[in-house]
């Protein structure tokens, strides 16, 4: 397969750079992977989609303030882009700056934190703080809007690119499903019976890069940190035996799920996971995908396309376009059901 089968033209007005009036005033696009078939709905109906014997399946990751901005010591100003805390006082980071830094520059950043540049590892530096990391973002950092929401991030972003059931910090970018959730569509889902689970994906910033390459079986993912809890394995096991269905709200979630499988079978597991999905993968623990609009030639519109069907998705997305949804991170979202 080749990345640019899986390109599209959007136009630039429906990149949504703000979120809706009300997290579930969103609309949601329902696919059925089997037939194609397409149905428009508002995301506040969710629930009586979701059978009282099914299981939701929650990220519950929780967005840094990643973007700091300072300077060099030399005078010339930088962002820094904490991509994962390795230690208390430790971070990986991108580094904007007109020249690129090295092992043993000084940096200051946020109001006057003194930061050094330790190595480069790969596309990342590793850098030391004087302060503890997680400290500094809180009190220094921005809100890490992915690239394309082009204004500032504000008071309302703080609040609206997290989810209500944000707990455990560690992504730089929110899993924007679950942006569409507040307590009005929880609470009619639990009154309906439906079994939530949590899980771990903390989102890396690799989530925005492209595709560098022309062929999709040479694409190597980034590494995530993930976490599925014996606590979700339960659940998910309950809802099965029930002859409930398993929903993923977003690919972070699902990618943690699948990434969990042993021999067949869905284990308690914490690591690492660089799992590529894309058309031809044979999906073990899922049987629907709640998810937004995803970026042409990326790899969540791969899995999104394994998941619904090539054509399938094409169409889906052709039909959102035409029908003036809103795209990406404060977009719109879509139901899709599992295709054969």
């Amino acid at each position: 397969m080749k990345v640019a089968d899986f390109d599209y033209a959007l136009p630039e007005e429906l990149i949504a750079q703000h979120p809706a009036a009300a997290r579930s005033a969103s609309r949601l696009l329902h696919l059925v992977g089997a037939s194609g078939a397409l149905e428009d709905l508002g995301f506040a109906e969710l629930p009586r989609l979701v059978d009282p014997r099914d299981v939701l399946v929650l990220n519950d990751t929780r967005v840094l303030k990643a973007r700091l901005f300072g300077s060099k010591s030399t005078g010339g100003r930088i962002e820094l882009f904490v991509e994962r805390i390795v230690a208390e006082r430790e971070a990986l980071a991108m580094i904007r700056a007109g020249h690129p830094p090295h092992p043993g520059d000084r940096l200051v950043i946020g109001d006057g934190v003194a930061v050094e540049v330790l190595a480069r590892e790969a596309d990342l530096y590793r850098v030391r703080f004087a302060e503890p990391v997680a400290s500094v973002l809180e009190r220094c950092g921005n809100v890490p809007l992915p690239p394309y929401i082009r204004h500032p991030p504000d008071a309302r972003d703080a609040e609206r690119y997290q989810t209500v059931f944000a707990e455990k910090q560690g992504a730089v970018a929110a899993p924007t499903a679950g942006l569409h959730f507040d307590e009005a569509v929880l609470g009619a889902l639990a009154a309906r019976g439906v079994a939530f689970a949590r899980i771990t994906l903390h989102v890396g910033a690799g989530t925005f890069q492209p595709l560098r390459t022309a062929d999709v079986e040479d694409h190597r993912m980034h590494s995530e940190r993930y976490e599925v809890p014996q606590a979700a394995v339960d659940a998910i096991a309950k809802a099965r035996a029930a002859g409930g269905r398993v929903l993923a709200v977003g690919t972070t979630a699902l990618r943690a799920l699948e990434s969990a499988v042993r021999n067949g079978a869905l284990r308690a597991s914490s690591g690492e996971t660089a799992l590529f999905i894309y058309p031809g993968y044979r999906f073990r623990v899922v049987d629907r995908l709640l998810t937004n609009f995803h970026l042409p030639r990326s790899s969540l519109l791969m899995l999104v396309s394994a998941f619904g069907g090539i054509d399938h998705v094409r169409k889906a997305y052709a039909h959102a376009i035409a029908g003036r949804y809103r795209f990406y991170s404060y977009g719109d979202a879509m139901l899709i059901e599992r295709a054969a």
